[in-house]
């Protein structure tokens, strides 16, 4: 058996193998953001991923970044519906954790009442367009949060995770990737400001890592995971120093002694380059996930080497609920439609079949 399909414990979750189904938002919340019956059959029929980390949730309402759809845990009604999932998911053997994200500047008016999306810097995401009700429209250029108004978004982080504890998850996965608001400070291409979270990497990375503590005091160390995208260049992203970044960021993480690094290693627009995975590895003495773009030849071969102790698997999980049990015995995958990734509606998210119902 390959080491792909063996057990591991990610702090005090163990997962029965190391195929772990990334984060994938997918926009079937209602317009309220609370999670329908259609996110409790989806999730359901993925259980038997190693660990279905759930997709990127609002930790506070008023800002949406994903047409209006994406789901919240800031609410009775959500961690009401949420439960479901979790409860559906365990009845199926499955471990699942949620994701607590917070929009940042990839929020946009037309989706907050007109609130002004926020922060580290007056900087608009350039080059891209968001939907909207009124169609694609540019994004915004945000209001830059002050110092006095940042605890406040810490414990509306603490806030969720509680909130996920309630709706039965097994951990939380703090959202620190992809240009969203804990990103936007990490890094300095979105991050322009003085004080006491600008400058140096080591104020950048502060709101992360103070957000990290919050959540570590409701859940305690070993049920939390952070994702971080060094080199991902999507809403615009960039960093001048993304290797030393992951070090910093990777070694303050092992001190608290989190569940887990979830690392996306590259970036799909290929504007930088680089090996993150190696001084991620050096800096992280817990478990290390990554993500992006692997075959599951490179990925037995990356956990094999040591070089990583999990994958996530994103698009495959689109098109194939039972992709643990394909993957295991060679079968070949289903291809997963674009054109469904982010409309309402069961086509293209709970109509994909097993291999038993093909």
């Amino acid at each position: 058996m390959s080491t792909l399909f063996s057990p591991i414990t990610l702090g005090a979750i163990q997962l029965p193998n190391r195929i772990l189904m990334a984060p994938l938002t997918r926009c079937r919340a209602d317009s309220d953001h609370v999670p329908t019956d259609l996110m409790v059959e989806y999730y359901t029929q993925r259980a038997t991923a190693g660990l279905i980390i759930a997709e990127a949730t609002m930790v506070m309402e008023g800002n949406s970044a994903f047409g209006g759809l994406e789901p919240g845990i800031y609410s009775q009604a959500q961690v009401v519906q949420w439960k479901k999932v979790t409860d559906a998911v365990h009845a199926k053997g499955g471990r699942i954790v949620l994701q607590l994200w917070h929009g940042g500047r990839a929020c946009h008016p037309l989706l907050n009442q007109g609130a002004v999306p926020m922060a580290p810097s007056a900087l608009a995401i350039r080059n891209e367009e968001t939907h909207t009700p009124e169609g694609k429209k540019p994004y915004t250029v945000p209001r830059e949060l002050r110092d006095d108004e940042i605890p406040g978004i810490i414990e509306g982080f603490r806030l969720a995770a509680a909130n996920a504890k309630a709706a039965v998850f097994d951990g939380v996965e703090i959202h620190g990737a992809n240009g969203y608001l804990l990103d936007e400070f990490l890094r300095d291409g979105s991050n322009k400001r003085t004080g006491p979270y600008g400058g140096p990497i080591e104020n950048r990375a502060r709101l992360l890592l103070e957000v990290t503590d919050a959540v570590i005091s409701v859940w305690g160390a070993d049920r939390v995971g952070v994702r971080i995208s060094p080199l991902t260049s999507f809403n615009d992203m960039i960093d001048s120093d993304p290797i030393g970044l992951t070090s910093y960021v990777a070694a303050q993480l092992s001190d608290r002694g989190i569940a887990f690094l979830h690392l996306l290693r590259g970036d799909l627009y290929q504007i930088q380059q680089g090996d993150t995975e190696t001084p991620a590895r050096a800096a992280f003495k817990g478990a290390l996930v990554s993500n992006l773009g692997y075959t599951v030849e490179e990925a037995t071969s990356a956990i094999e080497s040591g070089r990583v102790d999990a994958v996530a698997f994103g698009r495959h999980f689109i098109s194939n609920p039972d992709l643990v049990e394909r993957l295991q015995i060679g079968a070949p995958l289903a291809e997963p439609d674009p054109n469904t990734f982010y409309v309402p509606g069961a086509k293209g998210y709970t109509d994909y079949p097993a291999l038993s119902a093909a």
